[in-house]
């Protein structure tokens, strides 16, 4: 077609820049170009240096340091000093050099005798052939993107980067020389670093490659004067770029292991100067594995990549030491983080984002241990928030809330215990549990004085485990630790988490198993804590009708997001494997499967129903997470509903519990002993009801905190009558509960039958055991403990219907019910074919007979009938003379005779005491 204008090709293209550049030069004269177009040589390609860096602690990564291909304000260059000179001199320049931190202006007009200089060139990117991934030019600043899609670009090669002793790149290491060029960098991105809210702040700080240089920019807000030391000792003085305290250095070649000088006001009139390292010159701490993971949520050792971390490396010019901060965040548009180390100023550390994993982080240099920090948060709504980090491992002591940097030093000494936690479940293991609120037990305690006196106490009373209230920080003491606002930290008010290592590593060494409460059903609404972290229901359900307990004013975790339910699963890995807890009894599992729990109003599944199917899921992933990676752990169940299959293993649709707290036999027990004895025959079912469902799931019995508060009455002022029947009452009921199949739980101060409710603002009631009524409480529990571990009837099969039969469950006129349980097969006798008795009862197992009289009258010649003959032993009596009792017994036992009762073979008569449980054991 006639009269078309020619295109223009690259080499025209490229021939119009140079020649608008060259009249921009001709109009500057001597002063520098600002934004000179890219030459078409190559420059030289600097040396990689290579520094051997210490193994981190944390997992490989591989090298992620972004880069920028935006343009820079117009800067002043300065002449390199020589080393020794520089060192000798320090800021100031030697005879014929200048220096300076004067950046030129940028007006169209100079005042008179200033410098000329003209209104910044906007040059185009070098003109690339079709197909030429080069050809792309950086496009305007955008707006900080909420959730970037794509990690951040690579700035250097890995095989550019400190390799540790097996080749590969070590994550947290430092940026290694870069193939790629940084271009300029505009006012916005300054702005945007200073200002917080840059995504990528690692992509203009630090040290980078630019035309035939290099140059290095650092973040130092209040700064008089920077410069930086390069490796091989040249100085190189930096200038202000930006009136945040950005500022540049040019550089001739690539710094390697380099160092900042500063200068600060000393608030005296004068200045001081200190050496510092960069916090933008270093490669994330997390690799893409680790980011992988996090999206997935399948990061099951979260711990490890997240939170402040300690870190230190070996480099060229010395050990570096720091830590490192990584935070989940993924709709903020900026995070900083801030803390003593940096006056709480919140200027100095921006992070970067690590793209679509969610997470910001940054390594800073110097930071000691035991520095208190936040995050400043700019959430996607426009505000910024000061938040603790969720996953920080030590917290100030409440009501302050600041995260603390720690490091543990800990050396355990408990593998004998370990391994033979995991040689064998507790199903079929002696497991009486004595629960502790670790503030009140005795108030003033450290964790390292309870690892004394508490552990001593709980060997001494005989219990085989501990279980703490939580000891997850939470900021108000009267919620009792289950209002957590911290899940990976302990509780300071006692101490640091290496001295809660400490009372656990000791109750182990004494053998005692240790078990803690865990809170996942919800979490409190405090604004420095989870919730709206980013800015959006983050780790809360953003729907109030399942995000919010209105009963309890708390907010519910979103189960159906990956990453929460990863947050939530690794935190219970972490108390397993970080601190060697034995179990984790997990509160109001009820909360969690109904989405109707306590709500007027309510969003149904999506089939319509109640259930929350992603709760569901996330206990099954817990359970069975835990049970696969830590051996001898079990999870217990605070569930109080008739949910099926709480205890069934996952892979046959249970939710993978290894044990479950009877609510059932709890309440009816209590409701019949809480009745006066002439009363109770119209109610004996409520104590044979239990076993209908005994062995529906696998039990834990509890007398919890819960019954001794809000009104309730102490265990006790439950008991009716004057205060020997209730000494009395007391006394049968312990000794019934720990006969009943399954394990036992009794809440602290019950042992001795403190009389008051319990309190947590105040110790118990130790008082009570200068008197003998109470100290016979206590020896009797004592006392069951003991005969408990030996007789194996009692434990060996609690979750096996074949262990337990009754004598007689009718006797409620009486107020008597009898039982037998069964423990493992006794040797066989000389003589004896081995499976059979003497008088050919092919059950060799151990049996014991349990009568319980809650009577306020003794039974005498009272029959029982029993599946063997010969001598049954009495090895309890609650109405025993040294416990407190009237002295009613069976003078040592009893002797079993052919004449068949209640269904059995043989039978005997005995004396059941008044408000009293006996126990006999056969002797083989």
């Amino acid at each position: 077609m006639t009269g078309r204008i020619p295109v223009a090709g690259k080499d025209d293209l490229q021939r119009a820049v140079e020649e608008r550049v060259a009249e921009v030069e001709a109009v500057a004269g001597s002063e520098p170009v600002i934004n000179a177009p890219a030459k078409k040589a190559p420059a030289k390609k600097a040396p990689a240096r290579k520094a051997a860096a210490k193994k981190a602690p944390a997992k490989k990564a591989t090298p992620s340091k972004a880069t920028a291909a935006t343009k820079t304000p117009a800067r002043t260059t300065t002449k390199r000093a020589p080393a020794k000179k520089a060192a000798a001199t320090g800021n100031v320049a030697p005879p014929g050099e200048t220096t300076t931190d004067e950046r030129p202006s940028t007006a169209s007009t100079a005042p008179e005798g200033g410098p000329t200089t003209v209104p910044p060139v906007v040059a185009p990117a070098p003109i690339a052939e079709p197909g030429d991934p080069a050809g792309s030019p950086a496009g305007p600043p955008e707006a900080p993107d909420p959730d970037p899609a794509e990690p951040s670009t690579p700035q250097a090669p890995e095989d550019a980067a400190p390799t540790d002793a097996h080749g590969d790149s070590p994550a947290g290491g430092p940026a290694a020389p870069g193939e790629q060029s940084v271009g300029e960098v505009s006012e916005e991105h300054l702005r945007a670093i200073v200002e917080g809210w840059s995504h990528d702040p690692h992509g203009v700080l630090g040290a980078h490659e630019s035309g035939a240089g290099w140059v290095v920019r650092t973040l130092r807000p209040d700064a008089v004067s920077v410069a930086v030391l390069d490796e091989d000792g040249g100085r190189y003085d930096a200038q202000r770029l930006h009136d945040g305290g950005i500022f540049e250095a040019a550089l001739p070649q690539q710094p390697g292991d380099y160092r900042i000088e500063v200068e600060y006001p000393d608030g005296q009139g004068g200045t001081s100067r200190h050496t510092v390292d960069d916090p933008y010159r270093w490669l994330p701490t997390l690799g893409p594995l680790d980011e992988h993971l996090i999206r997935e949520g399948r990061h099951e050792r979260l711990w490890e990549v997240l939170g402040a971390h300690v870190r230190r490396y070996e480099t060229p010019r010395g050990a570096v030491e720091g830590v490192s901060f990584a935070v989940w965040a993924p709709a903020a548009r900026g995070v900083k983080v801030t803390g003593d180390f940096d006056y709480w100023e919140a200027r100095a550390y921006p992070m970067r984002s690590l793209g679509s994993s969610g997470v910001w982080e940054i390594f800073v240099p110097g930071v000691p241990v035991g520095s208190r920090y936040r995050y400043h948060v700019l959430g996607a709504d426009g505000v910024w928030r000061e938040k603790s980090d969720p996953l920080a491992f030590a917290t100030e002591v409440p009501p302050l809330n600041a995260s603390v940097v720690t490091e543990s030093t800990h050396e355990w000494n408990d593998d004998a215990w370990l391994a033979e936690r995991a040689s064998a479940g507790w199903h079929e293991k002696p497991m009486s549990v004595y629960e502790v609120h670790a503030g009140s037990w005795r108030q003033g305690l450290s964790y390292r004085e309870m690892a004394d006196e508490l552990v001593e106490y709980v060997v001494a009373a005989g219990f085989t485990h501990l279980e703490f209230m939580p000891l997850a920080e939470h900021p108000f003491g009267g919620s009792w630790g289950y209002q957590v606002t911290s899940y990976y930290a302990p509780t300071s008010r006692f101490g640091s988490p290496d001295d809660l290592r400490y009372l656990i590593d000791r109750a182990h060494q004494a053998g005692i198993g240790v078990i803690v409460d865990w809170v996942p059903a919800h979490f409190p609404k405090d604004e420095w804590a989870l919730t709206r972290f980013d800015g959006t229901p983050l780790y809360e359900h953003g729907d109030p009708r399942r995000g919010e307990q209105l009963d309890w004013g708390t907010l519910v975790f979103d189960f159906g997001r990956s990453e929460v339910r990863n947050f939530l699963v690794a935190n219970a890995l972490f108390w397993c494997k970080e601190f060697h807890v034995d179990g984790i009894r997990v509160d109001a599992v009820a909360s969690m499967l109904y989405l109707d729990y306590s709500r007027s109003e309510w969003l149904p599944n999506k089939y319509g129903g109640r259930e929350n199917l992603e709760a569901v899921a996330f206990l099954q992933e817990f359970n069975a997470t835990v049970y696969r990676e830590v051996p001898g752990v079990v999870t217990i169940a605070e569930e109080s509903t008739a949910w099926p299959g709480v205890t069934r293993p996952t892979h046959l649709g249970g939710l993978g519990f290894g044990f479950k707290w009877n609510m059932g036999w709890m309440h009816d027990s209590l409701a019949y002993v809480e009745r006066e004895p002439v009363h109770r025959s119209y109610h004996h079912g409520q104590l044979t009801f239990s076993m209908h469902y005994a062995y529906s799931e696998n039990f834990v019995l509890p007398i919890s905190h819960d019954e001794v508060v809000y009104g309730k009455g102490s265990m006790l002022r439950k008991m009716p009558g004057d205060r020997w029947q209730q000494l009395a009452n007391l006394r049968a009921y312990y000794a019934y509960m720990w006969a009943h199949p399954g394990k036992q739980l009794l809440f602290m101060g019950s042992e001795f039958a403190q009389d008051s409710e319990w309190a947590e603002s105040r110790s118990l009631d130790w008082w009570h055991l200068d008197d003998p009524a109470h100290r016979g409480i206590l020896q009797l529990v004592t006392d069951l403990n003991a005969r408990y571990r030996e007789l194996d009837a009692l434990w060996a099969h609690d979750v096996d219907p074949s262990g337990f039969s009754w004598i007689d469950a009718n006797d409620a006129s009486g107020n008597t019910l009898s039982f037998l349980r069964y423990g493992k097969a006794v040797p066989a006798a000389d003589g004896q074919e081995a499976g059979t008795t003497a008088e050919g009862d092919d059950d060799t197992r151990s049996a014991l007979a349990c009568v319980v009289n809650f009577a306020g009258s003794p039974h005498h010649e009272y029959r029982i009938g029993l599946p063997r003959p010969g001598y049954w032993r009495e090895v309890l009596n609650t109405d025993g003379e040294g416990y407190g009792g009237s002295g009613v017994g069976n003078y040592g036992g009893v002797e079993a005779v052919a004449e068949p009762w209640h269904g059995q073979p043989y039978s005997a008569t005995i004396s059941a005491p008044p408000l009293g449980t006996v126990w006999f054991q056969h002797e083989a």
